[in-house]
């Protein structure tokens, strides 16, 4: 992930809670909830609240959570590895509304056996929400982890007319 202390970075309230944003001069770099795991550590950048993409950002956000916008325009600059930019893009081809497994999505990335490594490295989407790796879910059709928790993915998946199964896997068989 990128480091933070290079980007510009508000604190944005929500549907979804208090949400990071953190820009580079080419876009959106990281999105996720303030108290994710994998927010990053150190000094912040220059905190710009005003920045236009926010304001966007935020106004976009506010439409997706109430059933208006299905796509998002905002620029994005997310920062990893190769595999993880491949990843990544793979979750960006996935349909709003619609939802693929991590076998299906390492089958897409040509190498069915990639399976953990893709589940790591939607883990490590840095851009929540926008780069939907809220849509990639159990073989089984349950929920599998989510940075964000499995409550904020049910409500994406809710959001964008899915009825996801509500239980976790390994909890009920």
């Amino acid at each position: 992930m990128q480091r933070i202390d290079s980007l510009s970075w508000s604190e944005l309230e929500s549907p979804f809670g208090s949400l990071l944003a953190a820009a580079s001069e080419c876009g959106l770099a990281i999105l996720m909830r303030t108290d994710s795991r994998y927010m990053p550590q150190g000094e912040r950048g220059k905190h710009c609240p005003g920045l236009p993409l926010f304001t966007e950002l935020s106004r976009q956000l506010e439409a997706y959570a109430a059933g208006e916008r299905r796509e998002f325009s905002v620029p994005l600059d997310p920062h990893g590895t190769e595999f993880q930019l491949r990843v990544w893009q793979a979750l960006l081809r996935i349909p709003w509304g619609s939802t693929t497994s991590y076998l299906q999505l390492a089958r897409e990335l040509g190498n069915e056996g990639a399976v953990r490594a893709v589940g790591h490295a939607n883990g490590r989407n840095p851009i929540h929400i926008l780069i939907p790796c809220h849509r990639v879910i159990g073989g089984d059709g349950s929920l599998r982890g989510y940075a964000g928790g499995i409550g904020m993915k049910q409500q994406l998946l809710e959001i964008e007319g899915h009825a996801a199964q509500t239980r976790q896997a390994g909890l009920f068989g």
